[in-house]
């Protein structure tokens, strides 16, 4: 007997029928002697439609009031998720976020884990009942409710599964595991049997929308066994998220590519050249909870410095508001720019700490095909870049054939 804990995404718990197919998935595990525990998000399209209600009647909605509107979605599902189980004879219990007790900060829309009492859970389950847990949200030290964030089912399942030391955690979604790129952009893409942490983990944070890079984090911080599985297929072992490179990860050399059509570029040009600007243009933007990706600098031969890093697209009108009415003056910059118009694509491999000339081969296959890099990072098992956004679909396409991708491993 193990202790399984599934997450169910949005499209697998869409409507009424897919509802019932989860329990059914459920019950084939419980009757094997399992003890379950299930998340779920809410029913596709729901926080979408929330969000803009809320946006009809405040502009700007207040954080903690929007959490307590979105969380509704989970609750409806983790109540028709249990339902569903008790109609087929199973004894199954809901629990919201803040009744488990999912203890989370108090940052509003986008809180983090601080801790699970998982004590009732596991009186639950030992009583023989499939524990039904609603993902995304949690509940601050004062009683707030709190989202985690876009992707945060992901998150509360791995968390649930580290707290209560699950024998594997497994992430249902609408594709049967993980692939080398978009199937949707690249139809040649493989599904991979195995991915080690530290390339999921890049892939996350790249762009890839399989799993939530925090869901990576918390696996691999409290080493638990991860797969990503199909909700639409009856049969299939997914990909299994492993801890440790095998023998043979060093072939292909790249396991992925990754893509990210959700940032934007800020520029503060003509900068004084001086200890201390980076931390005088970022604080301000630490300060207001806003996320940086890439980070370059450029210093030109009058003694400025033009600054750029990334943000989502979601926050650049805040970042920009920011810059300008709190940093521009202060630090003399001569002009404030924004550009949405990006895309940021990554190739990703274990297999780079062994092989050189990777960089290389990715510029000369953009090159070849006009493709101008913005900016670049990097990483031992990561190259990311900046391109204008017509060409992202173009880069995923050229870069996935150069690196053999299509190839079975």
């Amino acid at each position: 007997m193990a202790l399984i804990v599934q997450k169910y995404g949005g499209t697998s718990v869409a409507n009424p029928e897919r509802i019932r197919n989860v329990a059914r998935r459920v019950a084939r595990y419980k009757a094997l002697g399992h003890q379950v525990v299930v998340v779920v998000s809410a029913m596709s399209g729901e926080t979408n439609r929330l969000l803009a209600l809320a946006r009809e009647v405040m502009s700007d909605p207040d954080p903690r009031e929007l959490d307590t509107m979105v969380s509704t979605g989970e609750q409806v599902t983790i109540a028709l998720t249990a339902m569903a189980l008790m109609e087929m004879g199973i004894r199954a219990k809901s629990y919201t976020g803040a009744q488990v007790r999912i203890l989370t900060d108090d940052a509003f829309t986008k809180a983090r884990i601080l801790g699970i009492d998982e004590e009732n859970i596991r009186k639950d389950l030992d009583a023989g009942f499939v524990v039904v847990v609603a993902g995304f949200q949690g509940v601050d030290e004062h009683g707030n409710i709190t989202t985690l964030g876009r992707g945060g089912s992901d998150t509360t399942g791995v968390a649930l599964a580290a707290a209560l030391k699950a024998d594997e955690c497994q992430i249902y979604t609408d594709v049967d595991g993980v692939y080398t790129t978009d199937p949707r952009i690249v139809p040649e893409a493989r599904r991979l049997t195995t991915i080690t942490f530290e390339e999921m983990l890049e892939l996350a944070s790249q762009g890839s929308k399989v799993l939530q890079i925090r869901a990576v984090e918390f696996a691999g911080k409290y080493q638990v066994k991860l797969r990503v599985l199909s909700s639409f297929e009856e049969e299939g072992d997914g990909t299994l998220i492993t801890f440790e490179e095998e023998e043979n990860m060093e072939q292909p050399i790249i396991s992925g590519i990754a893509f990210n059509r959700d940032e934007a570029k800020v520029t503060v040009l003509g900068v004084p050249d001086r200890p201390g600007i980076a931390y005088q243009i970022l604080g301000p933007i630490a300060d207001a909870n806003i996320d940086v990706d890439m980070i370059i600098q450029n210093t030109g031969a009058d003694g400025t410095t033009d600054f750029t890093f990334t943000v989502h697209k979601n926050e650049l009108n805040k970042a920009l508001a920011i810059l300008r009415d709190k940093v521009q003056a202060h630090i003399g910059a001569r002009e404030i720019t924004g550009d949405e118009k990006i895309a940021k694509v990554a190739v990703v491999g274990v297999g780079m700490r062994s092989h050189v000339g990777i960089a290389s081969e990715m510029f000369r296959t953009l090159a070849e095909e006009g493709i101008n890099i913005q900016m670049i990072s990097t990483s031992e098992i990561k190259i990311s870049v900046v391109v204008d956004e017509k060409y992202l679909e173009l880069a995923v396409r050229v870069l996935h054939k150069a690196f053999g991708l299509e190839q079975a491993g």
